[in-house]
C-alpha cells in the first residue's frame, strides 16, 4: 500500500513539474525509478513510456492550446517522429547493458541542462 501512495506521489509530483515548465515526465520519472523503488533502467525507461500511452498529457496541452501556445502542425509531425524513433530506440535499448544505458542516459540529461543554463 505504501508503495502505490509513492507511485502517486511521484506521478503527482511529476505531472505537475511537466505542466510547470514542460519537461517530459522522464526527466523525473526514470531517476526516481531507478533509485528510489530499485527498477533496472530498462525496467524504469519501459515503465515510463508504457505511462505515456494513455492521453496523460491531454489536460496540460488543453490549457497551453487554449492559452494559444501550441502549435499542432509541429507537434503532429514531431509525433509521427517520435512515434517510429521511439520503436528504434527500443530496440537499441533493451539490448544495452544496464549500465551503458544508465550512463548515455545520464549524458544527456546533463548535456540538456548545460545547455539550458548555459544559453544567453
Amino acid at each position: 500500500m505504501v508503495k502505490i501512495i509513492l507511485f502517486l506521489l511521484l506521478g503527482l509530483f511529476t505531472g505537475t513539474l511537466s505542466g510547470i515548465v514542460g519537461i517530459g515526465g522522464g526527466v523525473i520519472i526514470i531517476p526516481a525509478l531507478v533509485f528510489l523503488f530499485g527498477f533496472s533502467q530498462q525496467q524504469a525507461q519501459g515503465t515510463t513510456l508504457a505511462l505515456l500511452v494513455p492521453p496523460i498529457g491531454f489536460l496540460a496541452a488543453y490549457t497551453y492550446f487554449k492559452s494559444g501556445f501550441v502549435n499542432l502542425q509541429v507537434a503532429a509531425l514531431i509525433c509521427i517522429g517520435f512515434f517510429v524513433g521511439g520503436f528504434v530506440g527500443s530496440k537499441i535499448a533493451v539490448n544495452l547493458p544496464n549500465v551503458i544505458l544508465q550512463k548515455i542516459f545520464g549524458a544527456v540529461v546533463i548535456i540538456i541542462g548545460l545547455y539550458m543554463l548555459l544559453k544567453k
